[in-house]
């Protein structure tokens, strides 16, 4: 990895308030390094860190991006009961997710309306609403 990958893996974790260990800087330069948004899922990531030479374990990967996510620095994106997507993007936007290929990816923001949601329940209040568009190729 690049001088500015680490160093916008560190910076990146210092806006999270996150202590910037080993494992957690690598995962962050991987996710953050180059300045593009990312989705990836556990395995995933776990594979890049595989081909970057780093010795993390699963585990630990999906404890860390759990981490992220407490910290504000990523959302999590469920599209199936069981399967969950990390994305680096922090704005309200939507996602198509490519049935064929199992990928998630950034949906065009300005297109989607969303007159109306229903009340939340008393004592509560929505916290976030994802939309994930399933696509299928003809």
């Amino acid at each position: 990895m690049t001088d500015l990958a680490m160093k916008r893996g560190a910076d990146w974790l210092a806006t999270g308030g996150l202590r910037p260990t080993r494992q957690r800087l690598s995962l962050a330069a991987l996710l953050v390094g180059d300045g593009q948004d990312r989705h990836v899922t556990a395995e995933s990531l776990y594979a890049l860190t595989m081909q970057s030479g780093e010795r993390v374990s699963l585990a630990t990967v999906y404890n860390t991006l759990r981490a992220f996510c407490e910290a504000g620095l990523m959302n999590e994106v469920v599209v199936d009961g069981a399967k969950s997507y990390f994305d680096t993007r922090m704005d309200d936007h939507p996602h198509f997710f490519w049935e064929d290929s199992s990928e998630l990816t950034d949906a065009p923001k300005d297109q989607l309306q969303i007159t109306g949601l229903p009340d939340a329940p008393e004592g509560t209040q929505i916290a976030r609403v994802d939309v994930v568009i399933r696509l299928r190729r003809n």
